[in-house]
């Protein structure tokens, strides 16, 4: 675990984002003993701070990055109920509805936890996004 992941997980914005000016890591950094977490992936679930996850995404960390088990870090948000950081990645055009390597998406962890402002969140970014679709029944 490199001291950016470290600093992302304390949700510490002010260490993460001197690390960040200091390139001293890669925010994409994948840490092989902890699942293939990157810094996004800790500050998604831990961090006490929305921002930290707004500085790593303006300094490159990549949203589409997946752990070991298919996850995101819009799905670490929603097992720990951190409805700021989902309207953030949503805002960032961030993947919030992608399935793990088990066919769970953002929305069914939230429900597992019972996190229901964030299901009620996710479920209306999934329906904006089926009603703009093209209708292709007519």
């Amino acid at each position: 675990m490199t001291e950016l992941h470290q600093a992302a997980a304390a949700g510490d914005f002010d260490l993460v984002e001197e690390i960040l000016n200091k390139k001293k890591c890669n925010p994409n950094h994948r840490d092989i003993d902890w699942n293939y977490k990157t810094p996004l992936h800790w500050a998604a679930a831990k961090g006490r701070q929305t921002e930290t996850v707004r500085i790593l995404v303006e300094h490159g960390a990549r949203a589409c990055l997946r752990t070991d088990s298919g996850w995101t870090p819009a799905h670490f948000a929603a097992e720990a109920g951190r409805l700021g950081v989902l309207r953030l990645l949503h805002s960032l055009h961030a993947p919030i509805d992608k399935e793990d390597f088990s066919g769970d998406k953002p929305v069914r962890i939230a429900e597992v936890y019972g996190h229901n402002d964030c299901v009620r969140f996710l479920e209306r970014y999934v329906l904006s996004v089926v009603k703009k679709l093209p209708n292709c029944h007519t």
